[in-house]
This record gives structure tokens, sequence and C-alpha cells, in this order.
């Protein structure tokens, strides 16, 4: 049994867990995930590892309830458990493998939206605790929307913040601050985006005209996170990879993004199912016969 340690509301539909987890913590580094079981007939949820502390044997995670089982984590509260964590599971990012030469001589850039501020703030910590400067975006539909931006200050040398409707800071999406911050003179030659599928993909295509090299994440495709189930299979140049053993990141001007947009949707109807299903039986039992 893995003790949840602590739960808070990080915005208006994102949540953040401290789950305790010795094993773990003393083997992450930034850009892997974990594995999340609830109770013994509980779904398998990869979720990626948020925060974590060696000393005090904690791991963060952070997740938006969508499916069933992500809306069933919030039954639980501080004191809790989850029946399984397993990990650290997929690829450390690329920066843990640089040189120190390599990383001093790198412009880093990160853009990450929705529960992509996530995984993004471990790299990002990483680099400060290793003396690399780096700059974020952080995009959302509207400012109730928008968490760890303190912990992203933090850690970050400069932090733009954009709305979609111009609720807080800078209005419009994440790849007109992009142009904007070009257009000022900025540069960088390595960039990390990190959020909704369709954010990336305008990303690398717009980090593309300024020929930066874009890494992202392909976490929102996985299911199993072991290989087995081949739900997150996708095309990266001319190789076929999976994000949950080959990834998650990946060169994102390689990436066949409209197939794995098509695969992002594969399970829709069966978790809309599931939702529905977890709904109602919280409310009734059936029997009525007006369903």
């Amino acid at each position: 049994m893995y003790k949840i340690l602590s739960k808070r509301q990080l915005s208006e539909v994102v949540w953040e867990m401290v789950v305790e987890a010795p094993l773990l913590a003393g083997h992450c580094e930034p850009g892997q995930f974990l594995i999340v079981k609830m109770d013994e007939i509980g779904e398998r949820i990869p979720l990626t590892i948020c925060d974590y502390d060696a000393e005090k044997g904690t791991v963060t995670i952070v997740f938006q309830p969508v499916g069933a089982s992500t809306m069933k984590f919030l039954e639980l509260e501080a004191g809790d458990a989850f029946e399984d964590v397993v990990g650290p599971l997929g690829r450390p990012s690329d920066i843990v493998e640089m040189s120190e030469e390599e990383l001093k001589a790198k412009k880093f850039l990160f853009v990450c939206g929705g529960v992509g501020t996530a995984p993004v703030y471990p790299q990002v910590k990483w680099l400060h605790e290793h003396g690399i400067e780096a700059d974020v975006i952080i995009g959302c539909r509207t400012k109730d929307l928008l968490f760890y931006e303190e912990e992203m200050r933090s850690v970050a040398t400069n932090l733009y913040v954009t709305t979609d409707d111009g609720s807080y800071m800078h209005k419009g999406v994440v790849t007109t601050v992009i142009d904007e911050l070009i257009a000022e003179g900025k540069e960088y030659n390595h960039c990390v985006c990190i959020g909704p599928m369709i954010m990336m993909k305008f990303c690398t295509l717009t980090t593309a005209k300024y020929n930066i090299p874009t890494v992202v994440s392909m976490n929102p495709i996985m299911v199993d996170g072991t290989g087995m189930c081949g739900a997150c299979r996708l095309t990266v140049g001319d190789e076929i990879k999976f994000a949950c053993v080959d990834g998650p990141e990946f060169d994102g001007h390689k990436i066949n993004w409209t197939e794995c947009m098509k695969r992002s949707a594969m399970y829709k109807t069966v978790e809309g199912e599931a939702v529905l299903a977890y709904q109602e039986g919280r409310t009734h039992e059936g029997g009525c016969g007006n369903c």
C-alpha cells in the first residue's frame, strides 16, 4: 500500500497528491512516469512524476479527473492509500544525459499547457539546481485553470503566462508568445513542449519555422505503460516507437501528428461509457425501468 500524505486542488480541474513511495523516490529522474492502481480491481493509470524527494521518500502526482478511474481518485484523502504504485518507468528527459558543456551551450525554452505543466516543472527545477537558465511559457484557456505559477516562477529564468481569453497576463495561445519572443530577439536552441496533443502539434509547427529542435511528450496516448498493449504506438520519422518504453519524449518535428491525434481519440467511447456507469452507479442501482 502507498499512503497518500497530502491532497490539494491546484485549479478548477486539476489535483495534486503527495504519495509515500521510498523505493521510487530514490530512483526518479525528470521525464519519467509511474503507474497508479487505486485498488485490487482498479485500472492502471500512467501518470507523470511531477516531483520527488529521495530523502523524504515521496513522489508527487498531478491528475485531472476525466475518466472513471481518475474520478475515483477524488474519493481518496490524505491518510488513504493506493493499492499499487509502479515506477519509475520510461526514459528520463534527454537533459539528464547531457554533459555540463552541452547544458551550458543550450538556450532552453519550455512550453506547457493543461496538466502538461506538471511534467515540465521537474525538468526546469533540475536545470535550476544545476545552474542552467530556462524560459517557460504556461498556457491555459482561462485563469481558473492555471496552476504551479509560483512553483515555476521560483525555478524559471523568465516565466510567461498566457490565457486564451485574456483573463490573466498575456492574451493568446502559446505559439503567439513564441513568435513574440523571437521577434523581440530571444534566441533558443532547445525547446521542450508538453501539453494537450493539439498544442504540441502547433508548437512544433511554430518552432520549425525558427529551426528550434523541439522535444514533446507522448504521455497522453499511453494506456498500459509497459509496452504490452500497443496503444501508444506512434511513427517518429521512419520508425515505429512506443511512447511508454521508447519515450515518453520524442523529437516533435519527426512525429506523425495526424496518426497520434487519431490514436489519442481511440478510447473516447469506452471512457465515456465508463464515466456514465460510474456516475449512475453513485445515484441508483437500477430496477426502476425508466432508463
